[in-house]
């Protein structure tokens, strides 16, 4: 019953599942089972792929009706609840925006003003039409991404299969969206870092969170980004305006689930200035980095 612990990537990320207390068979069960899921939810929601729902949809953007599944139906749910939570700053539509912002263009160049005006008329969820079996995107060039809540889903789906394995204490960790189950099988909690934004050092810890049952999840502009005239453009794009924000480094969040944490942290990054007030809100702890480098929230403190 030694401590299981599997390496893969997926969804252009480095993931990790960690099992202990269990037998070595059921563990090696239990994870081969999520990892397998994990491969599924990208393959079946990846904007890379021509077979996967999200491309299905995007094709059809300005014609008819794509039928969804009951799960796929949740998902867009919960972005309608994100949009509506984050007056409209959490839109999954906005991906389309991607098409003016390239992060690996080298020399780096901005968009012009333009080009984000053009795209921006293709962003709003609030036009997207659903009925819980089908959605349309009504204007031809319109898109959806899943990637806003797609790998922490993925990640509270793993965790759940885990545990219908028989697995009692697991950490799950999807490319930094962290699930934790049950705690380690000694008793004590599982101690989940939270990445600081500016380290020299890939992966240095500005925080550790203690952590039996739940997820933490951090939203930052350190992950994909450009620099213009020292001034940093982050991937985090305001619908509204097509633009980067710029407020925060990062924002951590603690919630029951990795899909709350991630999404609740990226509507914080989103909500610029207002982000504490939002954050207060909902009650999660939480713990920012401002753009200046100041801590803020109690998070690991």
């Amino acid at each position: 019953m030694a401590r299981r612990r599997a390496a893969f990537r997926a969804m252009a990320s480095e993931h990790t599942i960690v099992v202990d207390g269990a037998a070595d068979a059921l563990a090696d069960a239990a994870i081969a089972a999520a990892i397998a899921d994990v491969h599924r939810i990208e393959a079946k929601y990846s904007r890379y792929r021509d077979d996967s729902v999200t491309s299905a949809i995007n094709r059809a953007a300005g014609g008819a009706a794509v039928a969804v599944d009951a799960e796929t139906a949740a998902l867009l749910d919960y972005a309608d609840q994100c949009f509506r939570l984050s007056d409209g700053r959490f839109d999954v539509t906005s991906g389309v925006l991607r098409r003016a912002w390239d992060f690996r263009r080298t020399p780096p160049r901005l968009p012009d003003a333009g080009e984000l005006a053009a795209l921006c008329t293709l962003v709003g969820w609030q036009d997207v039409e659903r009925d819980g079996r089908s959605v349309r995107l009504p204007r031809a060039g319109m898109e959806i991404d899943f990637g806003g809540i797609g790998k922490e889903y993925a990640a509270d789906r793993a965790a759940a299969i885990l545990a219908g394995h028989g697995v009692a204490h697991a950490l799950v960790n999807l490319g930094g969206d962290v699930r934790a189950r049950g705690g380690q099988a000694d008793g004590s909690p599982w101690r989940i870092g939270v990445r600081h934004p500016r380290a020299a050092e890939a992966g240095a810890a500005i925080a550790s969170v203690a952590v039996t049952d739940g997820a933490v999840a951090t939203s930052g502009d350190y992950e994909r980004f450009i620099e213009v005239d020292a001034r940093r453009y982050c991937h985090l794009l305001d619908p509204r305006s097509g633009w980067p924000v710029h407020a925060w480094q990062s924002v951590s969040v603690l919630a029951p689930l990795a899909v709350v944490a991630g999404s609740v942290a990226t509507i914080a990054m989103l909500c610029a200035e207002g982000a504490p007030a939002f954050l207060a809100a909902q009650g999660l702890p939480w713990l920012g980095i401002d753009a200046v480098g100041r801590v803020h929230g109690t998070l690991g403190k």
